[in-house]
């Protein structure tokens, strides 16, 4: 998924946007275009739980070497009130253009508002997965550049993750991690809450040695991961940092966290 963004030498060395094309050959005809897209970099990630579920996300928002904004938040609540988040019970996470993220999420806030509306209840985290996959491969020949992760409880009251390539294929995951520094996280994740390459200690040698299987973790710990993973990303990613925002959701409802990361 990555490759959308750094296949496009325009978007990974920068400027971030091109009106013109040099000429080629010794021609006095001149190619204009223009490309639409740009990524503005930063990372997200959720982890569920038993009866949670947390997604999270940097600030940081960068154009090629610039920093537009130190606070570009990435993580949204859906279905609540505009102002104040009441009443929302999904978030969903956007990473890649900013401006097809803030997009996208005003189309999904709108159409699970619409769906309380008409139907007097609100609509499943599954429902709204489903939904959102639908919105994304519907704009598939001009799609909306962004990787989303969507996270809510199910039915049953248990964290539920869904995450997203550009064109709507998703798929349901206890831990995902997104944007531009996934190639970072994601090993961490699979280690630590997917429990890869962890062995029973005692259980044999060699290929005798029983893996650990997985378990969901407890809030605590879910939080300290997260903080540690954005920390240590913070330190060698140039496009995350300044800020982690954390949306936890639970059966109280959605609480915001807040912790301050690297500057510069």
């Amino acid at each position: 998924m990555g490759s959308l963004f750094t296949s496009n030498p325009t978007l990974a060395y920068g400027p971030n946007y091109s009106f013109s094309q040099a000429s080629s050959g010794s021609s006095d005809n001149r190619q204009h275009g223009f490309y639409p897209y740009t990524d503005n970099g930063g990372s997200t990630l959720g982890i569920t739980g038993s009866d949670f579920a947390i997604v999270a996300g940097d600030t940081r928002s960068t154009s090629g070497y610039n920093i537009n904004t130190r606070y570009e938040p990435k993580v949204f609540q859906i279905g609540g009130d505009d102002e104040t988040g009441e009443g929302a019970h999904i978030v969903l996470s956007v990473v890649g253009f900013a401006a097809d993220g803030k997009a996208l999420k005003e189309r999904l806030d709108a159409i699970v508002k619409m769906y309380k509306y008409q139907h007097g209840k609100d609509m499943s985290v599954k429902a709204c997965a489903q939904r959102l996959a639908t919105i994304l491969y519907g704009k598939r020949f001009f799609p909306y550049y962004t990787t989303c992760i969507l996270g809510g409880l199910d039915e049953e009251g248990k964290g539920t993750l869904y995450s997203y390539d550009p064109v709507g294929s998703y798929e349901q995951e206890q831990c995902r991690a997104a944007g531009a520094a996934a190639s970072l996280l994601m090993p961490f994740l699979d280690n630590q809450v997917n429990f890869k390459n962890q062995y029973v200690p005692g259980s044999g040698k060699g290929h005798a040695l029983e893996a650990r299987q997985a378990t969901p973790l407890p809030r605590q710990e879910v939080e300290r991961l997260i903080r540690d993973a954005f920390e240590g990303v913070a330190e060698r990613h140039i496009e995350v940092g300044d800020g982690l925002q954390m949306l936890v959701i639970t059966k109280q409802g959605i609480e915001e966290i807040y912790v301050s990361l690297k500057r510069d």
